[in-house]
């Protein structure tokens, strides 16, 4: 289908009364925003609610025309299928600073990602004038920043004398996504360091690790270990899958091994390019500016990256 509607420019105070318009006065859904930055940029910090569009070089050179498919855009199948159902209406389309629809190069994911509106969503489609830093820089009250909103509220276990505690179980588990959170055996112990954060399943990465509150949380446990022949590439279909299902539940998952550096963090890396369709490199540092002390080795780093061609090749 094709969308009768040019896509139409908008402020930022427009922006601002549409997202603040009551739910019960639209004939839609409601307002979407897809925000066309790199997923690292989106993550430190963007419009609340909004919705993180990808592209990837890989796609690019598989595509055989300058039209690009929206389903290479939207990683999130259940949003792709809303926004073809045309159930959100207005359409909010921010890239990074751009002030007019004029001034898009053809390449640029914004202007793909209009183009793939008009040809495939019948609904108003708007661009946001001067992008996200013009927003932010407005009205910083309507944008989520990690900077604030990851700081720890597990208070750190008390030292013991003539014991150091080790770097990977400090402080407590991090947030990778508002629903994933990664750590070690010892997070996974604590009650009330789970109960801090808001856990209600747990992702068991481990041979040896206790699931220690049977009855208390969800636990799924995957046999897994940390070594050069370990097969750890066979659990990531398992993983995910448990992963969402936690999401689409209400809850929250810590995944851990015992230490919370290599196996898990592997089931992590794995989650974020499946789900958010990025490059391996781009989900990994993505995961060790929150969690300094990853390292998965070098076995599962080598189907950490055949799994990424499998995740950005799919069209």
């Amino acid at each position: 289908m094709t969308s009768s509607n040019e896509p139409l420019e908008i402020t930022g105070n427009e922006l601002v009364h549409i997202l603040r318009t009551p739910i019960d006065q639209y004939t839609s859904a409601g307002c979407v925003v897809l925000d066309c930055r790199p997923f690292l940029d989106f993550s430190l910090t963007h419009i609340c609610e909004s919705r993180n569009v990808n592209w990837n070089s890989m796609l690019r050179r598989r595509s055989k025309s300058s039209v690009v498919a929206l389903e290479w855009l939207i990683p999130d199948k259940a949003l792709l299928g809303r926004l073809r159902r045309g159930e959100f209406s207005p359409v909010v389309v921010v890239d990074e600073s751009s002030r007019s629809l004029a001034k898009l190069k053809a390449e640029s994911v914004a202007q793909m990602l209009l183009t793939a509106l008009q040809n495939e969503v019948q609904t108003q489609i708007c661009f946001l004038q001067g992008g996200f830093e013009g927003f932010s820089e407005a009205y910083p009250d309507l944008c989520y920043n990690s900077a604030s909103s990851h700081l720890s509220t597990v208070e750190p276990e008390p030292t013991v004398t003539g014991r150091r505690t080790p770097a990977y179980d400090q402080d407590g588990p991090v947030e990778l996504l508002p629903f994933l959170f990664l750590g070690s055996a010892i997070h996974s112990s604590r009650r009330e360091t789970l109960a801090a954060v808001g856990i209600t399943a747990v992702l068991n990465v481990s041979s040896t690790c206790p699931n220690f509150y049977e009855g208390e949380f969800e636990y799924l446990r995957l046999t897994v270990e940390d070594s050069l022949a370990a097969d750890i590439r066979a659990c990531f279909s398992t993983a995910i899958a448990f992963i969402d299902s936690v999401k689409q539940s209400g809850g929250r998952v810590l995944v851990h091994c015992q230490a919370g550096i290599s196996r898990s963090a592997t089931i992590c890396l794995a989650y974020l390019m499946h789900t958010q369709r990025v490059r391996l490199d781009e989900a990994f540092d993505f995961v060790k500016q929150r969690r300094h002390v990853i390292s998965p080795n070098l076995a599962f780093m080598g189907q950490l990256l055949q799994f990424e061609t499998d995740v950005l090749c799919q069209g």
